[in-house]
């Protein structure tokens, strides 16, 4: 069976700690334990007794706790503990998607569960998230993609690449379809809490019988390196998950469990969503100033949510070959959009340490000027 590679994640990893200046990342600047401690008004003390054997395996009882009380009406026995939130997509994957499945994702997308699928032997269908109408898909495209003998939809919300947000009637009209074929629907929330205006995005969660969410600490909360995610299912779902969990990574790291856990306790998880979104509210307006100054070069949509600009470009150079010059000369690292499926595009991260980020800008703007006028 052919198999599908993760484009994006090959050209992150091989390259992110290797330039000078990253702006793939699609998260805010990384808090340190020490920081993070800090925020929490903690003692390390409690850290440094953590025993350096095997935690629960599906998450302690109090980080699960922790996370069951950020939705409703669930208990901690429908969550599952990942590493990260690309395990948990993996999980789900996993358990739903069989060869000959039908499944429909919104495109443009980070696109782990479209290859996934497509690895898992399923058919794939996308339906487009329309730039003309500011990334907001069209009800006639939601009702083609998601076709009678649908089995998953999968949607993300905040959005990555964009940083749209679904607008309410578009949210009810998905899970309406979803609802009328019998589908599940896989939500991928690891943007909630990184909005712009402060409003969190309401969850996907409890509108229907079949939704499973998926969040983590590595966007909104800025601890990717904790590397912790989680599922949230129906009654049952999450026992499934986890005896898929049993053949991955077995279970969350003891120290990453201890700092999510106090990350997630509701006064430090207030504190630790402020400053991110201070962040982003800092951050955007010196990228969009600084996209302007080319002039009719570039046009976007502000992003709502995230650290991520989608920027569409007028040249003709692929964006591929693009990024690559950028790394290879200028040591930047950007995302090509043809990662996301969009040629002649690419995606801005904004989220570093403001000096950090205007040094990156300047580097970038002197390698673009170049790459243009070749």
């Amino acid at each position: 069976m052919r198999f599908v590679p993760f484009e994006l994640e090959r050209w992150q990893s091989t390259w992110e700690n290797r330039v000078r200046y990253n702006l793939s990342e699609s998260g805010v600047h990384p808090l340190s334990i020490h920081e993070l401690l800090d925020l929490a008004g903690a003692s390390a003390a409690p850290l440094l007794d953590v025993r350096l054997g095997y935690s629960q395996s599906n998450g302690t009882d109090l980080l699960r706790g922790r996370i069951a009380a950020l939705y409703d009406g669930v208990s901690p026995d429908q969550i599952l503990v990942t590493t990260g939130s690309a395990e948990a997509n993996f999980v789900v994957c996993w358990r739903l998607v069989e060869p000959g499945d039908k499944v429909a994702v919104m495109l443009p997308n980070y696109l782990q569960t479209w290859g996934l699928a497509q690895n898992l032997g399923a058919e794939v269908r996308g339906f487009a998230l329309r730039a003309e109408a500011q990334w907001e898909p069209t009800p006639e495209d939601v009702r083609s993609a998601i076709a009678p003998g649908t089995k998953l939809v999968v949607v993300t919300n905040p959005h990555n690449p964009t940083g749209h947000v679904l607008s309410k009637e578009m949210r009810q009209a998905i899970v309406r379809r979803t609802a009328e074929i019998g589908a599940w629907l896989l939500a991928d929330e690891v943007y909630q809490g990184a909005e712009r205006d402060g409003a969190p995005t309401p969850s996907f969660w409890g509108s229907y019988e079949r939704v499973i969410v998926v969040n983590g600490l590595s966007k909104a909360y800025g601890l990717p390196g904790l590397r912790i995610g989680w599922v949230v299912g129906p009654p049952g779902f999450a026992t499934e998950a986890w005896a898929r969990h049993d053949y991955t990574t077995i279970g969350p790291a003891g120290a990453s469990d201890h700092l999510a856990a106090l990350a997630l306790e509701p006064p430090v998880r207030e504190k630790v969503l402020a400053r991110t979104r201070g962040i982003l509210r800092s951050n955007y307006p010196v990228i969009e100033q600084w996209l302007k100054r080319f002039g009719d070069t570039f046009s976007w949509h502000p992003p709502q949510a995230g650290a991520i600009c989608l920027v569409r470009y007028r040249q003709g150079i692929s964006a591929l070959d693009l990024v690559e010059k950028m790394r290879a000369e200028h040591g930047v690292l950007l995302v090509p959009g043809d990662h996301f499926g969009l040629p002649n595009h690419i995606r801005f991260g904004f989220g570093e340490e403001l000096r950090y980020f205007r040094d990156a800008l300047a580097e970038t703007e002197r390698g673009l000027k170049r790459v243009f006028t070749d």
